[in-house]
C-alpha cells in the first residue's frame, strides 16, 4: 500500500501543484476542497489516477479520513485580497476551526503536519528583508486583519500542538508566488497584471508603484515546501525569492512580455495597510534546507505568461 497524504486547498493554485508533486513522488494523494476559491479545472488531469481521490468538503466543519495518514499539508484558505475582503468569517473560520480539526486528524492519525502561512503574518514589516525571528506590524482590525491573524493563530495553534501533545509540525511562511493555474481575477498582482495587458487594459498600480514584492515562481515553491516537510525542523521557514522588485518595474516588465499597444499602467490609490516592502531572508532555506530559487523571474514569467495567453479571454 501507497503511504497517503491529505492534501487541503487541493483544487487550489497551490494545492493542485503540492498533488502533481506527491503524486509524482509515488504518494497516494487524498485532494480535498469546498471549491469556495478553487476550481476543479486544476486537478481535472488527476481523476482519471487511481492514486488520486478528491472529497469535496470544508475543513472546518468535522474532518474524516478512513485509514492511515503520513502527511498532511493544509493549504484550505482564501489567498487574495478580494477574496478574503469579501468572505472574511471564512478565512478566519479556515485559519482557526479547520487548523484545529487537522491539527487533531494529525494527532488521531499520528501524521506529520505541515501549514501554509505566509509573509502576511509580518504585515506592513518595520524590518527588512524579512526574518522568521521578525514578530510582524500587523493592524489586527483592518481590512486585511482577518487574513494576517487568521495566519498567526494558526501558528500559535500548530506550535501549542506540537509543543504539548509531541505532534510533528512544519510551517512554512510562503511569500509571493506565481505560475499557472491562478485565478485570472482573484485580484493578486500577477493575475490582474496579465489579464490586463492581454485585454488591453490599464495595468492597476496602487499608489505610486514605488511597494516592493517578491516574486517566486511556482516549482521553486513547491519544492522548497516538499523538502521542509521532509525536514526534522519545527520552527517556521520563509519560502520565498529574495529578487526584490517594485511594483511599478514589474508592471512594465509584464507590459514589454505582453506586447499589448493598447495597455498601460494606471494608477489608484494605495489601499489601507498595503504593504510597503516585502523580501524573504531565506538564510534558513539555505542552511536548513539546501533550498533556494532555481528560476529566474524571466524564465517564470515567460512559462506563466504562455498558460494566461489560454485562459484570458478577449472581447
Amino acid at each position: 500500500m501507497k503511504q497517503k497524504v491529505l492534501i487541503t486547498g487541493a483544487a487550489g493554485f497551490l494545492g493542485s501543484h503540492l498533488s502533481d508533486r506527491f503524486l509524482k513522488e509515488g504518494y497516494h494523494v487524498i485532494g480535498m476542497d469546498n471549491l469556495l476559491t478553487g476550481s476543479l479545472d486544476n486537478i481535472s488531469h488527476l481523476f482519471p489516477l487511481e492514486d488520486f481521490e478528491f472529497y469535496h468538503h470544508d475543513v472546518s466543519n468535522f474532518v474524516h479520513v478512513p485509514g492511515d495518514l503520513k502527511y498532511i499539508l493544509h493549504f484550505a484558505s482564501p489567498a487574495s485580497p478580494i477574496d478574503y475582503l469579501q468572505m472574511p468569517i471564512q478565512t478566519m473560520k479556515v485559519g482557526s476551526l479547520g487548523t484545529h480539526n487537522l491539527l487533531g486528524l494529525a494527532k488521531a492519525k499520528n501524521s506529520r503536519i505541515l501549514v501554509a502561512s505566509t509573509s502576511e503574518v509580518y504585515g506592513d514589516p518595520l524590518v527588512h528583508p524579512q526574518t522568521e525571528e521578525y514578530w510582524g506590524n500587523v493592524n489586527p482590525i483592518g481590512p486585511r486583519g482577518v487574513y494576517d491573524e487568521a495566519k498567526r493563530f494558526q501558528e500559535a495553534l500548530t506550535m501549542a500542538y506540537h509543543t504539548y501533545h509531541g505532534l510533528e509540525t512544519r510551517i512554512v511562511r510562503i511569500f509571493n508566488t506565481y505560475g499557472s493555474r491562478m485565478r485570472v481575477n482573484d485580484g493578486r498582482v500577477l493575475p490582474a497584471f496579465f489579464s490586463q495587458a492581454i485585454r488591453g487594459e490599464g495595468l492597476t498600480v496602487f499608489g505610486d508603484g514605488s511597494q516592493t514584492r517578491s516574486f517566486c515562481y511556482v516549482d521553486d515553491l513547491v519544492e522548497g515546501i516538499y523538502r521542509l516537510l521532509m525536514s526534522d525542523y519545527h520552527m517556521p521557514v520563509n519560502i520565498g525569492n529574495p529578487d526584490e522588485i517594485t511594483i511599478k518595474e514589474f508592471g512594465e516588465e509584464v507590459l514589454k512580455l505582453v506586447g499589448n499597444p493598447k495597455a498601460t499602467l494606471t494608477y489608484k490609490d494605495l489601499p489601507t495597510d498595503d504593504p510597503k516592502q516585502r523580501k524573504p531572508d531565506i538564510t534558513k532555506a539555505k542552511e536548513i534546507l539546501g533550498w533556494e530559487p532555481k528560476f529566474d523571474r524571466a524564465e517564470g514569467l515567460r512559462l506563466t505568461y504562455e498558460y494566461f495567453k489560454k485562459v484570458v479571454t478577449v472581447d
